[in-house]
């Protein structure tokens, strides 16, 4: 009964199912569900209960249940320690507890759950360090332990689990070196360790000769091999030779310290005369992302002054350019447009939002330049353009799973803003134009410029500034309330667009009608009326895998914030069609 609207509590007479063997209600909306009593059904050998709004503990009983083989509670809303006794489960092989609130410690005990292929604990509350105890799971396949507050060193002993495909440590607090064993794993084809705070060098060989430097970023002292993006690593000299370069350093370092201590001097009275010049055409660089400094001219010169040839697209507050620095690099260049009103706001906002922001699936700010007279943004360059230009140009086509990718990099940006940060995010303008894609395809959210920042206490604020219409979320259109929910809303209107190619301010809509409805009124039967139908050509196999991606979108879509889903549970969901329905694809 998976994938219904089921609400409430299970029936307490399911414990009367004595013979039972297995339970599917995921992605429903059972929230008030004890599950107690399904510690009495001892022959339970799946139990999939995940997308669903269950709250409260899991059960220490849950360990007496050695028939378990499959437990899938991911996606709910589990706010307890983990129990002790769930180690117990010897015979268990996938493990999903992720996008909870389970808190708790990782104990030796993991040890016993042997013959586990796939554990996820992923987006909870865990602390403490991995246990070495990890590396008797030889036959784990799969393990995410991101998004916790794991502290310690990433354990030698997981070199054992030799057949790991599938590791992901990333934002936690780790810290110390990545072993280089782990290049013995050679069945690995995704790492991932972004996010801690590791150091030194980097393995080179096996399974990291396909890793990119995605698997590293927001670890500040990593070091290895230019392809990863990290400095290089010193090399490591004699006794001898290595007493001779101390001394060296310590004569240079102590000229240097001298000569910097006069160059600050100098510099502290040059300041203080060029502080009182007004040179409006050099321009002054706020410093968001980098210290790099690109003048106006430079800004000037790169665009061949902002030559029509360059414009890459317009926007509310301004236009954005291509340009090519005096290094070579090419950068997008977005120009504000100061008359406009609102643009000065757009400008503050976007630096503000930017200056702490730092993600795969963002785009990076590379500098800014600011005056009275001028302000732009100098951000990455995006050679495959917008999403909005895949969807709708009839140069390009996107298949089903490249649809589903950049929509999962789209909400592994969402769920960056508003759980990965101190003080959450709302992006507030969710929609095709606003997602870039990069030379491999890879998605990134672009555009802050009516950001809003959310208190550490406030679930919700205020704004008077509209973004797009046909995406707004209703409480955000009518009231100017914004909260995060505001862009899981406008995410599931985009969902429809990517897979109706249908935009939500298409002529075709209109008071009585609009893209949510139009999708809304289709399921399930009349989808193939809706769903783009290059999508479909030459026949309609994948229609149940779009089906399955509507569903997310709809429960997106929810008039009210409280009923739609969180962004947690929408990348969980997305994150499980590629994985069960992605075949359709092929």
């Amino acid at each position: 009964m998976y994938s219904n609207q089921l609400s409430g509590m299970l029936p307490i007479t399911m414990k009367n199912l004595e013979k039972l063997q297995g339970i599917d209600l995921q992605d429903n909306k059972l929230s008030k569900t004890s599950l107690d009593y399904l510690c009495v059904l001892q022959n339970l050998a799946v139990l999939y209960l995940g997308g669903n709004q269950i709250s409260g503990s899991l059960p220490e009983c849950i360990g007496n249940v050695t028939s378990l083989r499959y437990l899938y509670l991911g996606s709910n809303l589990l706010n307890s320690s983990l129990p002790t006794t769930i180690w117990n489960l010897k015979d268990l092989l996938e493990l999903d507890l992720s996008s909870n609130s389970l808190s708790g410690t990782l104990p030796p005990e993991i040890r016993n759950l042997k013959a586990a292929i796939l554990i996820d604990l992923s987006i909870n509350e865990i602390s403490s360090s991995i246990p070495s105890s990890i590396g008797d799971l030889v036959n784990l396949q799969n393990l995410s332990l991101a998004y916790n507050r794991l502290q310690g060193s990433i354990p030698e002993s997981i070199v054992t689990t030799l057949s790991l495909e599938w590791l992901d440590l990333s934002h936690n607090y780790l810290t110390g070196v990545i072993p280089m064993s782990l290049s013995n794993l050679r069945y690995l084809v995704h790492f991932n360790v972004s996010y801690n705070n590791l150091s030194g060098e980097i393995p080179s060989r096996g399974p990291f000769t396909n890793f990119t430097g995605e698997s590293f970023i927001s670890n500040e002292a990593l070091c290895g091999a230019p392809r990863f993006h990290v400095p290089t690593c010193p090399g490591i000299s004699g006794g001898r030779l290595r007493t001779k370069k101390l001394r060296r350093t310590i004569s240079v370092a102590l000229g240097a310290f001298i000569s910097v201590a006069v160059a600050i001097f100098l510099g502290f009275i040059y300041l203080r005369r060029a502080k009182k010049e007004q040179v409006a055409s050099a321009g002054v660089l706020s410093s968001v992302a980098t210290q790099e400094r690109i003048s106006y001219y430079k800004l000037l010169q790169a665009t061949d002054g902002y030559d029509e040839s360059n414009l890459l697209g317009t926007g509310s507050f301004g236009s954005v350019y291509k340009g090519t620095l005096d290094d070579g690099r090419i950068v997008a260049v977005k120009v504000f447009k100061l008359q406009q009103e609102g643009a000065f706001n757009s400008f503050d906002a976007e630096c503000e939002v930017l200056r702490s922001l730092r993600h795969r699936n963002l785009t990076k700010v590379i500098s800014s330049c600011s005056n009275e007279d001028f302000k732009a943004l100098v951000l990455e360059f995006m050679s495959n353009g917008s999403l909005e230009k895949w969807l709708y140009s009839h140069n390009y086509f996107l298949e089903i799973k490249q649809r589903l990718d950049i929509l999962i990099d789209v909400a592994c940006a969402l769920q960056y803003l508003h759980y990965g940060l101190s003080t959450p995010v709302v992006h507030c303008d969710v929609k095709p134009s606003n997602v870039l894609l990069d030379q491999d395809m890879v998605a990134h959210v672009t555009d802050f410029g009516v950001a809003k920042l959310l208190g550490h206490e406030d679930s919700f604020t205020y704004t008077k500034t509209l973004a797009t219409l046909g995406y707004l979320a209703p409480e955000y259109g009518l009231e100017g309330q914004v909260s995060t929910k505001c862009d899981v809303y406008s995410f599931g209107i985009m969902i429809m667009e990517v897979f109706t190619r249908k935009s939500p301010n298409d002529k075709m809509f209109g008071e009585n009608l609009s893209l949510k409805s139009w999708v809304s009124d289709s399921m399930p039967d009349g989808l193939v009326r809706v769903v783009d139908a290059n999508l479909l050509k030459p026949n309609h196999e994948k229609l149940d895998c779009i089906s399955s991606i509507m569903k997310v979108a709809l429960n997106c879509t929810k008039e009210s914030s409280r009923e739609r889903s969180n962004v947690h549970e929408v990348l969980a969901d997305l994150k499980k069609i590629k994985i069960q329905l992605l075949p359709c694809s092929n």
